[in-house]
């Protein structure tokens, strides 16, 4: 199988890709030495994220076991997740 989406660690919540793929393309991908796959529900340019499993709203998005910051909406597996769905909480204060 030719790689197609990266993800780090088994925490992750979202899966990176190494090309463009269009919305309907069935994604595989591995968790440890598990191999998974996904269709994706919108159009995912190279080096974005998509969700590999349903993400509730003001969730944390997980990407290097990390949180990266946090869901704004329901984010569905597949879909495309960015600046239009989640919020960076690097440089947020807690005041």
């Amino acid at each position: 199988m030719k790689k197609q989406a990266v993800v780090i660690s088994p925490q992750d919540n979202v899966a990176t890709v190494v090309d463009d793929f269009a919305s309907g393309t069935l994604i595989h991908f591995f968790i440890g030495g598990s191999e998974q796959s996904i269709q994706l529900l919108q159009d995912i340019p190279l080096g974005h994220k998509f969700a590999i499993c349903d993400i509730s709203p003001s969730a944390n998005i997980l990407k290097y076991g990390e949180s990266i910051g946090v869901s704004t909406t329901l984010i569905l597996a597949g879909q495309h997740v960015h600046v239009h769905n989640m919020e960076s909480q690097r440089g947020q204060s807690n005041k």
